[in-house]
């Protein structure tokens, strides 16, 4: 019989003391009987996932450049926005508490049984690595620099697997370096995959782990290794493809067509082909004022609930009218790329029902001494004349709109500054502080698909096979297979873009390409600023929000990795090294 701790039970004794701020969690020691509690004590590891997901998710992909915010807000969720970093920030730390809850959890539950006790066990051991090794990753990728700056020289996290015995004379050692937190990953995930493969479970889907899961996270865990483009590193570039070939020979998902494709989001999880490792939540444990709050809230209103102030940023629309116009008007709409459908203009109709067509472009803004500082939306009346000239009125400024694309209705116009803006005629939209409601739909509605009313119920999604082929288009790039890297990007983009596939493929289109569909393909994912940042890159937002429109964060920049929270800092047991705070301290080499 071993010792198991109350955490596994999802009870925290210690709740109000600084002890629970600690990886390990709160404990005591009841006696368990691994044989008799195995499977609800694996259920409350997975429970875990359910509130740090949401942090999760949103310090992924508030810091990218998919969105745009309306207004300043005084969550906490704003400093990932702002890139206003700080170690006193709620969402963060649940982000790391119940990240280290997980991790602890997991820890604990693979020391009650040993391997090979059965094939169920062994399952469940392996479902346990798998989270542990998932989490380890998220950590290391929003506390951790880029792989590809001096891993062995800058840190991840701790490495604690589970509670110490003695814990009355605690002492942890300061967080590992980024290079051994991939190695732990890595490990942990090489084992859940083993133990899952012998092993065997009556748990099937999406919902639960799967050696698939491990190996579809261990092909981006070495693509996270393998360089950039101009440094790539060979042998982790290999190793993602080797994975990313071992999910996809597997047979067990497939990529939906393209019109299932444009209702990903309204499927649950186990009737979705394409999800390989979702955290699933469900009705019952998600109502009320939930919708609020839960992570499609921000980005939309869905059975009339929702605050709607995220927006999908100009950037991401512009990307996905690169080869050609998504019309969302009613009446009109064509969408030219599949993903265009998680995105939901908010038109405005008069008493009548009509709509108001507006010459929609983005302008330059300036401060008093000339500079500029920023962007904003422009939603000029327009006016169609008997000899087709078409003009728009701003205040009592009138414009002639010039042809760019009839077709598409693409326009430009000559502006008061001296500038040419080119934009859509279109219909009028409801407008947050001036910054067009573009809806996005891809965290909200699961479940409608078969005829449930909206909500903003969403699982938030780990791994999915449209990732895999990316991770293996990437990583074949780096090694310089053009012809392998081609066929699977165009696999994923001519599912959203028929007949859109590229022609070719080589050293100087390969990056812009592969990046390019990554974000079309990857957004509100929690994928795109560290898509960015590992590669390389540098992050811009030159596009209406209310973010700094003139920033630029480059891969190097110390804002990159969020801090380590303050009062996880005060709460350990040894030192906790804090994430730079200035440039000066960024190791890069």
């Amino acid at each position: 019989m071993k010792k198991i701790f109350s955490l596994l039970l999802g009870v925290s004794l210690l709740a109000s003391c600084d002890i629970d701020r600690l990886p390990y969690g709160s404990m005591s020691t009841p006696d368990i009987d691994p044989e008799n509690q195995f499977t609800e004590l694996l259920n409350g590891t997975y429970a875990q996932l359910k509130t740090w997901s949401d942090p999760m998710h949103r310090c992924g992909e508030y810091a990218g450049d998919n969105i745009c915010k309306d207004k300043h807000s005084t969550d906490a969720f704003f400093d990932f926005i702002s890139f206003n970093r700080t170690p006193n920030n709620g969402r963060l730390q649940n982000f790391w508490d119940y990240g280290w809850k997980a991790i602890a959890q997991a820890s604990n539950v693979i020391k009650m049984a040993q391997e090979g006790e059965s094939q169920t066990v062994d399952h469940q051991l392996g479902e346990c690595y798998y989270i542990r090794g998932l989490c380890y990753f998220y950590f290391v990728r929003a506390y951790g620099r880029p792989y590809y700056q001096a891993p062995e020289k800058n840190l991840g996290v701790p490495i604690v697997n589970g509670t110490p015995e003695d814990v009355n004379n605690m002492f942890f050692e300061d967080r590992a370096t980024v290079a051994d937190t991939y190695k732990q990953v890595i490990a942990d995930l090489t084992k859940a995959a083993d133990l899952m493969e012998k092993g065997k479970t009556d748990r099937e889907g999406p919902a639960y782990a799967s050696k698939e899961a491990a190996w579809a996270l261990l092909s981006r865990v070495y693509l996270y290794m393998s360089g950039t483009y101009e440094n790539p590193n060979k042998e982790y570039a290999q190793l993602a493809v080797d994975y990313a070939t071992k999910v996809i020979d597997s047979g067990k998902y497939q990529l939906l067509s393209h019109d299932d494709f444009m209702k990903y989001n309204t499927f649950v999880p186990e009737n979705n082909k394409e999800s390989i490792f979702v955290v699933k939540r469900v009705a019952s444990e998600f109502s009320g004022y939930d919708h609020y709050y839960g992570i499609g809230g921000m980005y939309c209103y869905a059975g009339q609930m929702g605050w709607a102030e995220i927006f999908a940023s100009a950037k991401y629309i512009d990307l996905l009218n690169e080869t050609g116009r998504n019309d969302w008007r009613p009446g009109h709409k064509h969408l030219t790329d599949a993903r265009a459908n998680f995105i939901d203009p908010q038109y405005i109709q008069d008493d009548d029902g009509n709509y108001t067509e507006v010459f929609r472009f983005i302008k330059n803004v300036y401060n008093d001494a000339g500079t500029q500082t920023g962007y904003a939306y422009v939603q000029a009346p327009i006016t169609r004349q008997a000899d087709g000239t078409i003009t728009c009125k701003e205040g009592d400024n009138s414009f002639t709109l010039t042809v760019v694309n009839a077709q598409d209705e693409q326009y430009k116009v000559s502006y008061t500054d001296g500038k040419e803006y080119t934009g859509y005629i279109d219909y009028k939209m409801y407008d947050n502080v001036g910054h067009p409601q573009f809806y996005i739909l891809k965290c909200s509605n699961e479940g409608t698909a078969s005829g449930e009313a909206e909500s903003q119920l969403y699982s938030p999604l780990i791994s999915r096979l449209g990732e895999i082929y990316l991770n293996r288009a990437e990583a074949y790039a780096k090694l310089g297979n053009y012809p392998g890297a081609l066929s699977d990007l165009n696999t994923i983009r001519t599912r959203s873009i028929p007949n859109g596939g590229y022609e070719s493929l080589d050293a100087t289109t390969a990056r812009d390409r592969i990046e390019k569909e990554r974000q079309l393909e990857l957004a509100f994912q929690a994928e795109r600023s560290y898509d960015v940042f590992r590669n390389g890159a540098t992050l811009t937002r030159h596009y209406p929000g209310t973010h700094d429109g003139m920033l630029e964060v480059p891969a190097t920049d110390y804002r990159v990795t969020y801090y380590i929270p303050q009062s996880a800092i005060n709460a350990y047991p040894g030192i906790l090294t804090q994430n730079p705070t200035n440039q000066a301290d960024v190791i890069l080499n």
